[in-house]
């Protein structure tokens, strides 16, 4: 039995045949590289260029998506002065 370095779930690792063999935690999700097959042992996969481009387009904002405001919602400094 062979545990993920991520979760420390166990994992069967009765199925494992080569070194560099990619499979995810059954727990956790998380892709595992297998290092050793003897004794059988597990490291986080290394992401792919594609993985990376994917993970910074999450965050990647559009700015077509911006709200414009409307009239109402301005801000005018005309009607500042008037308050002071």
């Amino acid at each position: 039995m062979s545990y993920c370095p991520e979760c420390e779930a166990a994992i069967d690792d009765t199925e494992i045949d080569d070194v560099g063999e990619v499979l995810p935690c059954p727990e956790c999700g998380v892709e595992l590289e297998v290092v050793s097959v003897d004794p059988v042992e597990f490291d986080l996969a290394p992401m792919d260029e594609d993985d990376e481009e994917d993970d910074e387009d999450e965050y990647d904002f559009d700015e077509t998506d911006e709200e414009e405001w409307d009239e109402e919602n301005s801000h005018d400094d005309e009607d500042d002065e008037d308050e002071y």
